[in-house]
């Protein structure tokens, strides 16, 4: 792949702080900074901090590890940050540690405008000792629009991305092979290789390297490079390669130049894709930032939805949003985007946020939080469809990235509920990138406190998923309704805390625990690759007869899952309806190839 760069643009020297926190940045020359100063936190808020070539490099080394100290451990915490770069090349001792509810970012077109010498996030707080190097809590924090000069470490787990970045070396996802549960990488271009180490599944999407190394249980790749995807048949190289995405569209992001000042970039829709979407330059629309209400921490419900019903769009700075009542988005076309893991709750029985059937409508860069009162869902996308979608029918997708929703685990008096976390009504959706929790550790985590039945429920015809993750529900993980259905990548966890068999029964209560992925009966078409489905019996001796119950017929199509036994016994009878092997205390992990239609292949 050929890399890029484009001159280091010039203009603001600037910095965005909570000043209270970390006082005020030093900056080389230029008059009139405090002016500047003042206007980027009046548009951004102090929760966005943001960095230019210019400046005392030595005090912004100094800034980026106070925010690192201060989020590194910070699981469940309520402070959330953006970490912004104009274009330029940056030298050292500039570093970046990217810890919890951080989202650092180049403010370029391309990936190659903005250079930093280091960025890793490493897998060294979590428990007395820090050599085991667990990675498997490393959740909520994002990367994005940067070259990073070095080779990088990326030890993550669930709700994290590496999108759209170009890495001057090798890249690893795992901190000298300790345990990690991840990920998703998308858009970006490694100049080595990519070492997955002990990733147990991972995502790749639309990415170029020179090799990749390593396999564990399972690990998908769509629309890589030509050539470069791993070659493994599976199970006994737990490979699955798609050659192309059919429709992805990238998320948007924020950008800076001095003549048009900020703007969000939102790159076109691919078809067919393989590849980075920036090979060959920044293909996309610049909206300024005028068009976007930028709302900040304290913002209201009622102030976000008045924006919106102005036909603004959406940009939500670093924060938690408590709202008395649903942010309603209704008009096609329309952004919400968010920065620093922007967090929504509700402080009612009522969803964070509610869509209209919009064409064209992305969402993107959201933490979905329950409250303390029992909601239906934290987000609907779509009304309810009067009439099935016709196959093939002509309109704009809607887009869904980077969006993770969270029952329980953070402290807030009692527990939190919520009956679903996410619905989609809507047809012609693509999801990019979910992680669905029903917290298994935190506070006020139990099997009768953080009630929740079910993760994700898709009713609409036409949805497509691309690493979708969901755990730890009381019942099913998810429910697919609609037809042609698509899903790349599926990552799920049995809940641990399962209290006893008779509260765990499914189908009037005749069959033991509730599988993981429930596609209805009356589904004529559905297709997914590259599923694993595990079960850790912690708290009590029980058996899940299958993992996914699909209807057997022609048309609904699984390539690829295996299931595997974490912890504890019995295990799981079966893999697909009841078919394939047992999974136990003594045999550990079980396989798939093909199902359809009842026939294993």
């Amino acid at each position: 792949m050929r890399k890029k760069r484009m001159a280091a643009a010039g203009g603001c020297a600037v910095f965005l702080a909570a000043l209270a926190a970390v006082g005020m940045m030093q900056t080389k020359g230029g008059s009139g900074m405090e002016e500047i100063r003042e206007y980027h936190n009046e548009l951004f808020g102090e929760n966005v901090y943001l960095f230019s070539p210019e400046d005392d490099l030595q005090e912004v080394a100094r800034v980026l590890g106070e925010i690192y100290d201060r989020q590194e451990e910070d699981q469940f915490g309520e402070e959330r940050c953006a970490v912004c770069f104009l274009p330029g090349v940056y030298e050292e001792p500039i570093e970046v540690q990217v810890g919890f509810y951080t989202q650092v970012s180049g403010l370029g077109e391309l990936p190659t405008d903005t250079r930093i010498p280091s960025l890793q996030c490493t897998a060294r707080w979590l428990g007395d000792d820090p050599s085991n190097h667990n990675a498997c809590q490393n959740f909520w924090r994002g990367v994005e629009n940067l070259e990073l000069g070095s080779n990088t470490m990326w030890a993550v787990s669930q709700a994290t991305f590496l999108r759209r970045v170009q890495v001057d070396g090798a890249l690893y996802l795992h901190d000298e092979y300790g345990w990690c549960s991840g990920g998703f990488l998308a858009d970006s271009n490694i100049e080595l290789m990519t070492d997955s180490g002990s990733q147990q599944q991972w995502l790749s999407r639309n990415c170029s390297w020179k090799a990749w190394m390593g396999a564990n249980w399972n690990m998908v790749f769509a629309g890589i490079e030509e050539g470069e995807a791993p070659v493994g048949t599976w199970p006994a190289v737990p490979y699955t390669t798609i050659a192309q995405t059919d429709w992805i569209q990238e998320k948007p992001f924020l950008i800076y130049d001095d003549d048009a000042g900020y703007q969000v970039f939102v790159p076109q829709v691919r078809t067919a894709a393989s590849g980075t979407s920036w090979e060959d330059g920044a293909a996309g629309e610049k909206l300024p930032i005028s068009e976007f209400y930028v709302a900040k921490e304290g913002d209201t419900a009622g102030t976000m939805n008045a924006a919106l019903r102005e036909g603004k769009h959406l940009l939500l700075t670093p924060g938690v949003y408590e709202l008395s009542e649903p942010l309603r988005v209704e008009r096609a076309g329309t952004i919400v985007l968010g920065m620093g893991l922007a967090t929504l709750r509700p402080l009612g029985g009522h969803a964070c946020m509610e869509t209209a059937d919009a064409p064209g409508l992305i969402i993107a860069g959201l933490l979905f939080d329950a409250g303390t009162e029992r909601t239906e869902d934290l987000l609907v996308v779509g009304a309810p469809q009067t009439m099935p979608s016709g196959a093939g029918e002509s309109r704009e997708n809607i887009a869904l990235s980077d969006l993770f929703f969270r029952v329980g685990g953070a402290p807030a008096g009692r527990p939190a509920v919520a009956k679903r976390c996410l619905t989609i009504e809507s047809s012609h959706v693509v999801g990019d990138n979910f992680w669905v929790w029903r917290a298994d550790h935190g506070e006020q985590v139990a099997w009768d406190g953080n009630v929740s039945d079910t993760g994700l429920v898709v009713n609409g015809d036409d949805v497509t998923i691309y690493a979708l993750m969901v755990e730890h529900f009381e019942r099913y993980q998810t429910v697919w309704n609609g037809e042609r259905g698509k899903v790349y990548l599926y990552q799920s966890e049995i809940p641990y805390d399962v209290p006893s068999q008779e509260a765990w029964m499914s189908h009037d209560g005749t069959r033991e625990g509730y599988a993981s992925f429930r596609v209805d009966d009356d589904v004529r078409e559905f297709e997914a690759w590259g599923l694993g489905i595990y079960l850790y019996n912690r708290d009590a001796p029980v058996t899940l007869f299958t993992a996914m119950e699909v209807p057997d017929r022609p048309g609904v199509r699984i390539h690829h899952i295996c299931t595997v036994m974490l912890n504890g016994h019995p295990g799981m009878e079966h893999i697909v309806n009841d078919q394939g092997g047992a999974v136990g205390s003594i045999t550990a992990r079980e396989i798939i190839c093909e199902y359809e239609d009842g026939i294993v292949k």
